[in-house]
């Protein structure tokens, strides 16, 4: 499911640079595609490895 993340994240990362990104070259995340692109990829790879961590906690008594 972290693939699947990283691989979204990396499209939207992308889209955001492409769509918005930052004309004056001063944005250091946005002002490059694979600064952008890099970012997407990780903020996805970390939102769906929290979200479906595929049960790994155990219920505690």
């Amino acid at each position: 499911m972290i693939i699947i993340g990283v691989i979204l994240g990396s499209i939207g990362g992308y889209a955001y640079y492409y769509f918005v990104g930052c004309a004056s070259g001063s944005c250091a995340i946005t002002s490059n595609p694979i600064n952008s692109t890099a970012y997407g990829a990780l903020m996805g790879g970390l939102l769906f490895s929290s979200i479906f961590d595929g049960g790994s906690k155990k219920e505690t008594e």
